[in-house]
């Protein structure tokens, strides 16, 4: 009976010999429209459009209209049209107030967020307003059908570059916690642009600041947002707003926590591959402090750590090798493929960088990018971070979390981080788990 109500428009175009391609599909696009809109729980009908043209309320329903028969349940019959309702008398006494109230609504206020940012053109389709079937897997670029979305993913693109802001990618909660992921409407490719760098700056501050008025406790940076040339990892947002209250956290203390403790136990030497960076150089200091001969493959690199390690390593853990033969490998980026395939078989390559190396050699084992999974409990992960399984968490989003839980009211940004140790205790005791299995 729903289906034939809602064919007799389709059957009389038919009858009438009018029927068109356009008048089906239109039709039907109107349909499944108003049928989403009146069941999405959400008050977004403006109201100045009843303003312009009053008669409109009894011809067109709103989100809140149709909730009250879902709640009352003998009341505001009517689908699509209200109008039915005021002649048979069975509106809801309550839809006027209902409506309004609900427009009137606060924005809600997070104590933390995570400021993350777009990774390619493609990954808009893995948000949780684009494709559910994309945004609970992996984000991969290899779907066979988004060819065909390459119009729309052009224009989104044109439109980000001129109108772009910041906006909320996924709202969670977590014991007492309220959480958002805020994105910044810009690709992994501009944030290596010099051009680039001073408009991405402007925006992750405007961000900070935001979140400062709204009453945020923890703003966490994600991704490219915390770069070293970019702001220092947040220090140089924090210096031009020495009069903050929001602690600004890169995450670098749990990542470094998350990357030992993947460590196999026993392990006696490692080596670092690929470009060197803050978390590379804590991880370096507490293997030397747990007597781990610490390999460093690039002289550079070597050098600098040694003048700054050298009065921490009085046992001479740390040491200047090219040789491939170790079986454990921290790599950050710039790992290159002719490195990999160097690995001897079984080699376990663990990343420390943001991103994950490119599985260049089928005879070594790939771990995730610093990450754990989060407890059950943690409400609405409903899509995977990135290259991520599903509930598991980068390292860097984590923290901010814990510095929310713990109450922790410090920076971590610049070349510090937090304690380690104290950190890794809290993300456990808190139900995270490490990710024991690696990845072919």
């Amino acid at each position: 009976m729903y289906f034939a109500l809602f064919a007799i428009p389709l059957m009389t175009l038919v009858l009438s010999g009018t029927a068109s391609v356009v008048a089906v599909i239109g039709y039907l696009i109107y349909l499944d429209f108003m049928n989403n809109m009146g069941h999405c729980n959400f008050e977004f009908v403006p109201k100045s459009l009843f303003v312009i043209f009053p008669p409109l309320k009894y011809i067109m329903y709103t989100p809140t209209y149709h909730s009250l028969h879902h709640t009352q349940f003998r009341t505001n019959y009517s689908l699509f049209m209200p109008f039915y309702d005021y002649i048979y008398g069975t509106l809801d006494k309550s839809t006027d107030t209902l409506y309004e109230n609900s427009l009137r609504r606060k924005d809600e206020s997070p104590h933390v967020v995570h400021l993350t940012h777009l990774t390619t053109p493609e990954s808009i389709y893995h948000m949780r307003l684009a494709f559910a079937s994309l945004a609970s897997k992996p984000h991969t670029s290899s779907i066979w059908y988004l060819w065909a979305l390459s119009p729309i993913t052009v224009l989104t693109m044109l439109i980000m570059r001129v109108y772009g802001k910041t906006f909320v990618v996924e709202r969670n909660a977590f014991k007492n916690l309220k959480l958002q992921t805020w994105a910044i409407p810009k690709y992994m490719t501009q944030y290596l642009m010099e051009g680039e760098k001073q408009t991405i700056n402007g925006l992750i501050e405007e961000a900070i600041l935001e979140a400062e008025a709204k009453g945020v406790r923890v703003f966490s940076l994600g991704l490219l947002n915390q770069g070293k040339e970019l702001n220092n990892n947040g220090e140089l947002i924090i210096r031009r707003n020495p009069k903050l209250k929001v602690k600004v956290v890169d995450g670098s203390s749990l990542a470094v926590a998350v990357v030992i403790n993947s460590i196999p136990i026993g392990t006696t030497q490692v080596v670092f591959r690929g470009n060197f960076n803050k978390i590379a150089f804590y991880i370096a200091l507490v293997l030397c402090q747990k007597g781990i001969q610490v390999a460093v493959s690039r002289e550079e690199d070597y050098k600098m750590l040694k003048s700054k390690l050298k009065p921490l390593d009085k046992d001479g853990k740390l040491v200047f090798s090219h040789v491939y033969s170790q079986k454990i490998w921290l790599v950050g980026e710039g790992l290159t493929k002719e490195e990999q395939m160097k690995a001897s078989k079984g080699t376990l390559i663990i990343p420390y960088s943001q991103f994950p190396p490119k599985k260049e050699n089928k005879d070594c084992f790939y771990h995730t990018t610093p990450s754990m999974l989060t407890p059950k409990h943690l409400e609405n992960v409903d899509s995977c971070e990135n290259w991520l399984p599903r509930r598991v968490m980068s390292a860097w989003r984590i923290a901010g979390m814990l510095h929310g839980l713990e109450g922790w009211n410090v920076n971590e940004c610049g070349d510090e981080v937090f304690n380690i140790d104290k950190i890794w205790d809290a993300s456990i005791r808190h139900g995270f788990t490490p990710i024991m299995k690696s990845f072919t």
